[in-house]
C-alpha cells in the first residue's frame, strides 16, 4: 500500500547540490557550536534549517540524551523534518558533535526561497518527509502516552498526534516500557499520563494541550487579514489550501479535531486515482497538507469556529470557541459530515473506552486478541472491518438493510464476504452496550424477529448516518432540509460553489447535492479557489 514518503534509510541524509547551497547562503548566516552544545531540545520551536559546513549534528533521544540514530549529520547535510514547514516543535534534541559550524536558515526565508527555486523545495521536502516517516517507523518520540486505554482524554490526545503524523509512543500503565520511560524522565507517577521529553509530565494532556505543545495550535495574529479562511481540514479543505497557497493567497485551514476529516478514519482507500495498491485516507490527506504548507498555507487544530460575522469594511470575522478571532476576506466551508450517534443504550458512557468513530491504529489496539463490532453498510464501514480483521480475533458488521449492494463498492463487499474473520449481520442493529469501565459486550437484535444475542466485543465502531457540520454557521447561509449547504443557483450564489452569502463558499460533503467521495471533494476544493479569486477581485 502507498504511504506518505519513500521509505529509504539513506534518503534523510541526501545532500543538496552546490547551487542550492549558495542560494541558502544568501538568506542564512553562519553559526558555530562547541562539542556537545544543544542547538535544540525537544519542545523547542523548529524555526531554522541547519546546513552542516564543518563538524556534525546528532539527533538525541529526549529522555536518555543518548544519540537517537547510529549515524549523524555530516558536512553537506542538513537538520530538520517536516515540522520545519509549519514551525512546530522538535520531538528530539539536536546536538553538536565536535566543533561544528553550520549555515542557519530561518523558516520564513527558507519557504520563500523554496517557492522561488522549485527544485530546491522538492529536494528539501523529500528529505524532511522521509525523516518524518523514519521517525514514525523507528518508534522514537518525545511524546509518550501512558494509559490511553484507561483515559478518554488521553485516547483523544493520542489520536490527534497520530492523525497529525506526529511520532508518539503509547504504553499501558504499569508496563515495563512505561516504567522505563518514567525513570528516564525522572517522573514518579502511577496513573495515566502524557510525557514530553525531559520536560516531564504535560499538565494539559487534552488534545488542545497536545496541539499547543507540538506547535499545531492556532497562531494567526488578530490584526492579520487572510485572503481566505478554510474551515474544515478534510480532503476538500486541504485541496483548497493547496490551490490557495499555490496562487499566492494568504490562507489558513482550521479544523475542530485534526487534519484529515472523515477520510482519516479510512485505513485503506483502493479506488482513488493514482494509487493502484491503495492508500490510507490519513496518508492521502497528509500528502496534500505537506503540499499546502510548502506554499505557505497555515494549519491549526483542534480549533472549532463558533460563528461568523461580517465587518463594516466587508471582511469577515470568525470567532474561535475560546474567544480568539480570525479575520478574512472570504470563507470556504469544508466542514464535511460526522457520523450520527445512533440510539444505543450505554453508547456515550463508553465513548473513548470501547466506542469509536474511526478505525485507525490507535483504535484498533483496543481490539487485539478480542472481537469487534462495526455498525454500517457503507465503504467506511467495510474498510474499517477489513482493517480491524488484521488484529481482532473476529469482526462483526451490523447492517440494518438486507444487503450491501446499494451502499458499498462491489470490490469491498466481495472482500468482506470472502474474509473468514468477518461476519455480516443483515437486518440487525445494536440495541445496548455493557461493561464496567470499558466496553465488554453488545446486544445485537434482529429487527424483524426481535431475536437478541449477546456479543462479546472490545470495540464498537460507528460508521453510519452522516450529518453535516453546519450548526456554527448561525443561519449565515441557506441550508437544505437535511442541513447541507446550498450553493450556486439554488442559493442565489454568483458562482457554482458560492453560498447565499457573497464571499462564503462551500465544498465537499457539507455541500448539498455533492458526490460523497474523496475524489469529488478534492476536485471541489481545487475548483473553489478560482471562484474565490473572482470574488476577491471584485471587492
Amino acid at each position: 500500500m502507498e504511504s506518505f514518503a519513500v521509505d529509504l534509510h539513506h534518503l534523510p541524509r541526501k545532500p543538496l547540490p552546490p547551487d542550492h547551497v549558495e542560494a541558502l547562503r544568501r538568506v542564512g548566516e553562519e553559526r558555530s557550536f562547541a562539542d556537545g552544545v544543544f542547538l535544540a531540545q525537544a519542545g523547542d520551536p523548529m524555526d531554522h534549517l541547519h546546513y552542516v559546513l564543518e563538524g556534525g549534528l546528532e539527533l538525541v533521544d529526549p529522555y536518555t540524551l543518548r544519540p537517537y540514530l547510529e549515524h549523524w549529520l555530516e558536512p553537506s547535510q542538513f537538520s530538520g523534518e517536516i515540522t520545519l514547514l509549519y514551525g512546530g516543535a522538535w520531538t528530539t534534541g539536536l546536538r553538536a558533535r565536535g566543533a561544528t559550524r553550520v549555515l542557519a536558515v530561518g523558516r520564513e526565508p527558507l519557504l520563500e526561497l523554496m517557492g522561488q527555486i522549485p527544485e530546491l523545495g522538492d529536494g528539501i521536502i523529500t528529505v524532511l518527509n522521509g525523516r518524518r516517516r523514519l521517525d514514525m517507523q523507528d518508534g522514537g518520540a518525545a511524546l509518550t502516552v501512558i494509559g490511553a486505554e484507561r483515559c478518554r482524554k488521553l485516547h483523544q490526545a493520542e489520536a490527534l498526534a497520530r492523525r497529525s503524523h506526529i511520532p508518539v509512543r503509547s504504553f499501558s500503565v504499569g508496563s515495563a516500557e512505561a516504567q522505563a520511560v518514567l525513570r528516564a524522565a525522572g517522573c514518579e507517577v502511577s496513573g495515566p499520563v502524557v510525557l514530553y521529553g525531559r520536560r516531564g509530565v504535560l499538565e494539559d494532556a487534552s488534545p488542545r494541550g497536545i496541539a499547543r505543545a507540538l506547535g499545531l495550535d492556532l497562531r494567526i495574529p488578530e490584526e492579520k487579514v487572510l485572503d481566505v479562511l478554510i474551515v474544515g481540514g478534510g480532503p476538500a479543505g486541504v485541496a483548497a489550501g493547496v490551490y490557495a497557497g499555490s496562487e499566492g493567497l494568504a490562507a489558513a485551514v482550521v479544523d475542530k479535531l485534526a487534519i484529515g476529516g472523515q477520510a482519516s478514519t479510512s485505513s485503506r482507500i483502493e479506488n482513488y486515482l493514482g494509487f493502484p495498491t491503495g492508500i490510507s485516507g490519513s496518508d492521502l490527506v497528509w500528502r496534500g497538507q505537506v503540499q499546502a504548507m510548502k506554499f505557505g498555507t497555515i494549519f491549526a487544530m483542534p480549533r472549532a469556529i463558533d460563528r461568523l460575522e461580517r465587518q463594516t469594511d466587508g471582511t469577515f470575522c470568525a470567532f474561535v470557541e475560546d474567544g480568539a478571532r480570525v479575520r478574512c476576506r472570504s470563507v470556504v466551508v469544508a466542514t464535511g459530515v460526522q457520523y450520527r450517534k445512533p440510539s444505543i443504550g450505554g453508547l456515550e458512557a463508553f465513548e473513548g473506552a470501547g466506542v469509536y468513530y474511526a478505525a485507525t491504529e490507535t483504535e484498533a489496539k483496543a481490539c487485539r486478541q478480542g472481537e469487534a463490532v462495526v455498525i454500517g453498510g457503507g465503504n467506511s464501514a467495510g474498510q474499517a472491518a477489513m482493517f480491524l480483521s488484521r488484529s481482532a480475533v473476529h469482526v462483526h458488521v451490523v447492517v440494518r438493510g438486507d444487503s450491501l449492494a446499494s451502499s458499498m463498492s462491489t470490490y469491498l463487499s466481495a472482500r468482506l464476504e470472502a474474509e473468514p474473520r468477518v461476519t455480516l449481520h443483515f437486518g440487525s442493529e445494536v440495541q445496548s452496550l455493557h461493561g464496567d469501565s470499558r466496553l465488554q459486550k453488545a446486544t445485537i437484535v434482529k429487527t424483524r424477529t426481535g431475536q437478541a444475542r449477546e456479543q462479546p466485543c472490545r470495540g464498537l465502531f460507528v460508521m453510519v448516518g452522516a450529518a453535516p457540520n453546519t450548526t456554527w454557521l448561525n443561519e449565515w447561509v441557506q441550508l437544505d432540509e437535511k442541513g447541507f449547504v446550498l450553493t450556486g443557483e439554488s442559493a442565489g450564489g454568483r458562482y457554482a460553489l458560492e453560498t447565499s452569502t457573497p464571499g462564503v463558499f462551500a465544498v465537499g460533503d457539507v455541500r448539498a447535492s455533492s458526490t460523497k467521495r474523496v475524489a469529488a471533494a478534492v476536485g471541489e476544493g481545487s475548483v473553489v479557489i478560482s471562484q474565490v479569486w473572482s470574488h476577491l477581485n471584485q471587492i
